[in-house]
């Protein structure tokens, strides 16, 4: 049987650092820059944070969801990212935000319910897509406040005539015709019909028209976290309201947070 010398403790030491890798200072730096230009990056051109602002999304996304959205999916395709990132034409069903039509700077999310060529028609608050009736398990019929005013135009879209009295955009009210063939309204190219899930509360493509394809800014992926917000809270523009409802964010972050909608997808 071979004896293994005994080596000394203080060499065994030695040994042992001397085979430990050491990082450098400027190695360290250039890998926290890494870090840092890639999480700028997928932030800058591929993911967004944006914060739901009203109810006509619910139950699929509450009043203060904050959902990242992604950016890059519904873009033209590039050459130089287009192997690493899952470009797609926008599907019927998909939920997109977008930049409002009527409203400049303002960001909006919705459901697509139609696409180019798509012909679309409401009978009774039911939606009809190329002569289908869609069962859609999604939507809520949550009354809001002016429900009964613009009821039915609402649910029998485009059958009833719009007009001022039904809250539709007079640009929409003198653009509508030319879209609708028989009953149905005709998605024409490059541009898509959207309603939101609460349809009741919902103000959208019913009201003041088609989203224009450049518009569409990405599709919102998860909610990453989800505070009880009051209805009207973004229409608050003054530096003490915002900084009010700051305030109350830290004293209630913990027991007002809906911890159980952390991470969900959006679908």
């Amino acid at each position: 049987m071979k004896r293994i010398a005994n080596v000394p403790k203080k060499e065994k030491e030695e040994v042992a650092v001397d085979e430990k890798p050491h990082e450098t200072t400027v190695e360290f730096l250039a890998s926290l820059a890494g870090v840092l230009v890639t999480g700028l990056f997928i932030i800058t051109f591929v993911l967004q944070a944006f914060e739901i602002p009203s109810s006509s999304m619910e139950d699929t996304l509450l009043i203060g969801d904050h959902v990242f959205v992604n950016r890059e999916q519904f873009a033209p395709p590039t050459h130089w990212l287009g192997p690493l990132l899952p470009y797609r034409d926008i599907h019927r069903g998909d939920i997109v935000v977008f930049l409002s039509p009527e409203e400049q700077g303002l960001f909006v999310v919705k459901r697509i319910m139609g696409i180019p060529g798509d012909h679309i028609h409401l009978r009774d608050g039911v939606v009809y897509r190329n002569g289908e009736k869609l069962v859609e398990p999604y939507i809520t019929n949550k009354d809001a406040p002016y429900s009964e005013v613009n009821r039915a135009y609402r649910e029998n879209f485009p059958a009833v005539a719009p007009s001022e009295t039904y809250q539709v955009t007079p640009e929409w009210q003198a653009a509508l015709a030319k879209h609708v063939e028989g009953e149905d309204l005709v998605v024409p190219p490059n541009s898509y019909f959207a309603m939101g899930d609460n349809r009741n509360a919902s103000w959208d493509s019913r009201f003041w028209g088609l989203i224009p394809k450049e518009n569409v800014i990405g599709r919102p992926m998860f909610i990453y976290w989800s505070f009880t917000t009051p209805e009207n809270q973004y229409k608050m523009r003054e530096w003490s309201d915002r900084l009010g409802f700051i305030a109350h964010i830290i004293i209630h972050f913990f027991d007002e947070t809906r911890w159980s909608r952390t991470l969900k997808l959006v679908r």
